[in-house]
């Protein structure tokens, strides 16, 4: 438009002049002369108004459609960040929830991890002490195999063992023996007649009465239960029985053993009679099978023990191992007693205290069973 305006401008129209139907005077058409002029010159002018008032509203109305169309993409653009603007706190939020799910998962398989080592340790400890035992019992049944040989090989017609053949015994000896002899009929006979001859026995019943200050140290002790030696309880204990019972003549060897003991970590097997000293100390310091290394008296050593894993045996006398079993005994029902493996009353329990108390102080004074 502005173009055509500029040309406009620049070709102005031709603008003829009106040719009168009759002629006229001179004085009248100077007139029409300057009218048409002035005419001629109004119209342009008009025009040129005309279009710049279109130009000005064209422009005018483009701003304002420009303007409109920017705030549109602007509030398309503010749309948009807002969006991404949710979608990553979204992400956000499951990272963290990601994050806190491995976390866990990694806590819970270590946990599982360690739970799996500590079953597999308990079980290896409990595969050790039954291959001890069983190695034990190997030993036990080899000693009894080796003693039943003795016995047959020293038992000869012209010296016959008469513990092998009852039957040589006297009569009344063989009555009162304990089992039957081979002579069913001979020995039915001899104790039926010795027992018309004697006269039942009452039954005796074992009195017992609670010692007040024993009884309130225990049940102190029970109430939070410990091994350690300061308390009443176990000082009492420790004084009376624990002490004395593991007081061996060798002293130094004394106090191995009843460390060995309160650790739990001592060990006593069963010795045959073909069994050689093993360990780094000499024969005169561990003993041997005719020689207490606790008393250092010529004994019959039938077992020996090993304090820890220090792979050193040290043979022992019956009445030692008696001792140390005595104690061995009582620590292992006060473990038990503080691991709450023990559901009894308060009184039962203290009973049982007392009966292992009284199995020191009688092996203390060198009484202990056959067997041993």
């Amino acid at each position: 438009s502005q173009v055509s305006f500029e040309e406009e401008s620049r070709n102005p129209p031709a603008v003829g002049r009106w040719k009168p139907l009759m002629p006229s005077k001179g004085d009248k058409e100077e007139p029409e002369g300057g009218c048409q002029g002035a005419g001629g010159v109004g119209e342009p002018q008009s025009r040129e108004q005309l279009n710049v008032s279109r130009l000005r509203s064209s422009s005018v109305e483009i701003r304002e459609k420009g303007s409109e169309f920017l705030r549109d993409e602007l509030h398309k653009a503010q749309k948009e960040l807002k969006l991404k603007d949710k979608e990553c706190e979204r992400l956000s939020k499951v990272r963290e929830q990601l994050e806190q799910e491995l976390e866990e998962l990694t806590a819970s398989l270590f946990e599982e991890a360690h739970k799996m080592v500590r079953e597999a340790n308990t079980k290896q400890a409990a595969a050790e002490k039954q291959l001890r035992e069983a190695r034990g019992k190997i030993d036990m049944l080899q000693a009894e195999v080796t003693a039943l040989k003795t016995l047959v090989i020293t038992s000869t017609p012209s010296s016959p063992n008469r513990e092998l053949h009852p039957q040589l015994q006297s009569p009344a000896r063989a009555a009162f023996r304990k089992g039957h002899g081979r002579n069913k009929s001979t020995s039915s006979a001899m104790v039926a007649a010795a027992s018309q001859s004697l006269a039942p026995e009452p039954v005796s019943r074992e009195c017992r009465e609670v010692d007040s200050i024993l009884f309130a140290e225990f049940q102190a002790w029970k109430e939070s239960p410990t091994l350690d030696k300061s308390c009443s309880f176990l000082d009492r204990i420790y004084r009376e029985d624990v002490g004395p019972c593991l007081d061996f003549t060798k002293q130094e060897l004394s106090e191995l053993v009843r460390v060995a003991v309160e650790q739990n970590t001592l060990t006593i097997e069963p010795v045959a009679s073909h069994t050689v000293p093993v360990g780094k100390l000499a024969a005169e310091e561990s003993g041997g099978p005719k020689k207490c290394a606790l008393s250092g008296l010529p004994r019959t050593c039938r077992h020996r023990i090993m304090l820890g894993d220090s792979g050193n045996y040290y043979y022992i006398s019956p009445s030692c191992r008696a001792r140390i079993t005595a104690v061995c005994n009582f620590f292992t029902y006060i473990r038990y007693i503080q691991q709450g493996l023990v559901r009894q009353d308060v009184e039962l329990m203290f009973w049982e205290v007392m009966r292992l108390r009284r199995e020191m102080s009688l092996a203390k004074l060198g009484f202990y069973p056959n067997e041993m």
